[in-house]
């Protein structure tokens, strides 16, 4: 017996040796291992469930998750705008009463395709999912855009209505002739309008049914069926209609689920609806829980925590500029007290990560990488500083992805002697490429195939196969996590927004006196992302006018596109592939104690471009500056 219970005892010693040599050995080797676990299986558990969709052929969808929202809740407060408090039942009800509007006065059809001018506000979501409960697809308009790119957003979505915010009318003024001349009709969320060409839509909710429209005309039967088109800055100049499935709305509003978000939080959103981030996740994903969201008309630094601390809000979504800006605010003895514990977003710089760790708090900030139209998301569930996104080999198996040389002077990705791309070792800096393939689609842009195309890069590793390119440079490190460094080609990013650099050379290159110019980023120490900045050569003959060009871009370029510093040059360089060379003008910067060429900048008060001096840069690099 004393034997038998001294082997026992040895067997039980072992065991639990052996236990805690692999729980030292996993926390040692593979720290992350439960958590990574963990997330994944959540991920997996909620892809299986969007494929039963296409085995069934009936999707439920974003709408319809809504819908039974306003059932099973519709007295809790589903969204909190400047003070007021809409509940799920109100929304439902006020979106039905359009809809019916939509149906018998607009005379819309499912089917149809109908842009969306509005800004943040309650009307944005009744008139989105109005539309989308008689069966439309919807395209978001960037309130921003000028009216030469108006124009081309609705020929590339096939757009025949648009609907106008009703503090938007008046940027029509220039376009609206040629809109009713395409036969667009036009629609604002007024009771009456100076415009006679443009119709209202208040008076007749008024007196609109608030019965719910016939459910087939919502009804769909695959996930790739195109529900909203959201407007992306492409390299081609003008904005590309990005396709966005049910399937990539059902994706997307699992995002806060992912992060342990829960339908007793409370989300604020101070991002523009018409981006992904704001309207997919945000809203999206406030819907998927059955939660509540404070929306912001425009983001205020100044207002940000006041407003969480009176509305309880325990989650934020951010752009890497808006923490900035908190972070650049007055310190006050009150910065930590708030119920803030997570943030969703993209772009966060390290330095200014840790600062705003430093200043709010321990919140757990989670970076989301992932573009528009794009077919592969990194999300960074540890919170860990600095990078986007984790992976491993799980991870892999699911999304074939790929880190790949690239030649940063040539533009263009190193190719070995069989002509294939040669991925990059652990640790370095590559371009990342992600499969196409069943699991992973690419749906492309609206109205064209060639757009479409020129995002894919064909017989990359082996023939015939397909990888969209992100046109991001990111490295890997040994432990799986995934940091961004670059964009390249030519799209920047300044404000929170991406800027095509063609459609600002196109605008550039209308002024007289300019006979060739070259639009890229700089970095600005202390600012996120890249400032715009052209070099150019003016024509013979004729001279540089500051004060002409400032007008011009005033007219005719968003707020973010517009170039703040310039380079007047005597010839371009060119690639051998008879590009226009960027790398060494972003390599060079705006520094006039170290750029022989005449540079200037751009100055609001002076309502001109002024001579780049040295005092003007260092002010610049001290932060004194408002750029």
């Amino acid at each position: 017996v004393l034997w038998n219970m001294t082997l026992s005892l040895g067997w039980l010693s072992a065991l639990v040796a052996g236990f805690i040599s692999v729980h030292v050995l996993q926390r040692l080797y593979f720290p992350y291992f439960w958590r990574d676990l963990l997330f994944l299986l959540k991920v997996i558990r909620y892809g299986v469930k969007l494929e039963m969709f296409k085995l069934t052929s009936s999707v439920f969808t974003v709408l319809d998750r809504f819908i039974q929202q306003a059932q099973r809740i519709p007295n809790k407060p589903f969204v909190i705008y400047d003070g007021s408090i809409y509940t799920y039942r109100d929304i439902e009800t006020r979106s039905n009463r359009l809809a019916n509007v939509f149906l018998e006065r607009v005379k819309l059809k499912k089917g149809d395709c109908v842009a969306l001018s509005m800004n943040n506000e309650p009307d944005f979501l009744c008139v989105w999912f109005g539309l989308a409960k008689v069966g439309c697809s919807i395209a978001f308009l960037n309130t921003n855009i000028k009216p030469k790119s108006l124009l081309h957003c609705f020929n590339s979505c096939g757009a025949k209505t648009l609907i106008v915010g009703s503090d938007l009318v008046e940027s029509l003024d220039g376009v609206l002739s040629s809109l009713l001349e395409d036969d667009i009709q036009v629609w604002t969320m007024k009771n009456q309008s100076e415009h006679t060409q443009v119709q209202t839509l208040l008076d007749k909710i008024d007196v609109a049914s608030d019965r719910p429209v016939p459910a087939v005309l919502r009804s769909c039967t695959s996930l790739k069926s195109p529900t909203l088109y959201i407007f992306t800055s492409g390299t081609t100049g003008l904005p590309k209609a990005a396709v966005i499935t049910h399937l990539q709305s059902l994706k997307a509003a699992a995002g806060f689920w992912a992060f342990g978000v829960t339908e007793d939080d409370v989300m604020y959103i101070p991002l523009p609806l018409y981006h992904s981030a704001a309207s997919l996740i945000g809203i999206g994903g406030t819907i998927y829980l059955g939660a509540t969201c404070v929306l912001k008309k425009k983001f205020s630094a100044s207002q940000f925590w006041n407003d969480c601390r009176k509305h309880n809000v325990t989650v934020f979504q951010y752009i890497g500029e808006l923490c900035r800006y908190l972070c650049n605010q007055p310190k006050t003895e009150v910065d930590k007290v708030h119920k803030v514990r997570i943030g969703v977003g993209n772009g966060l710089r390290q330095d200014v990560w840790r600062e705003f760790l430093n200043r709010f708090g321990n919140i757990k900030m989670c970076e989301v990488y992932g573009s528009t139209e794009g077919n592969l998301v990194f999300m960074n569930h540890i919170g860990k500083i600095g990078t986007v996104g984790r992976s491993n080999f799980i991870y892999r198996l699911l999304f074939k992805y790929n880190l790949v040389k690239y030649d940063m002077v040539k533009d263009e990705p190193v190719k070995d002697q069989h002509g294939f791309c040669q991925q990059v070792d652990r640790g370095e800096t590559g371009l990342l490429l992600s499969k196409v393939s069943a699991l992973t689609p690419f749906f492309g842009y609206a109205g064209s195939k060639q757009l479409t195309e020129k995002k894919l890069l064909r017989n990359v590793f082996v023939k015939g196969d397909a990888y969209f390119n992100t046109g991001d440079l990111m490295a890997e490190d040994q432990k799986g996590f995934i940091c961004f460094r670059d964009r390249v080609g030519d799209t920047f990013r300044w404000k929170g927004e991406n800027v095509a650099t063609t459609e600002v050379t196109e605008i550039l290159g209308l002024v007289d006196f300019i006979q060739e110019v070259n639009v890229y980023g700089v970095a600005v120490p202390g600012h996120e992302g890249r400032a715009g900045m052209a070099a150019m050569i003016v024509r013979p003959g004729l001279t540089f006018n500051g004060q002409k060009l400032f007008e011009h871009v005033m007219k005719d370029l968003p707020a973010y596109a517009r170039p703040l510093f310039l380079r007047l040059q005597e010839f371009m360089e060119m690639t051998s592939t008879f590009k226009q060379q960027k790398f060494k003008l972003v390599q060079s910067g705006f520094n006039p104690s170290t750029v022989t060429d005449p540079l200037y900048v751009l100055d609001y008060q002076q309502k001109s471009y002024i001579p780049l001096t040295d005092s003007i840069y260092q002010s610049i690099l001290a932060g004194e500056r408002k750029l």
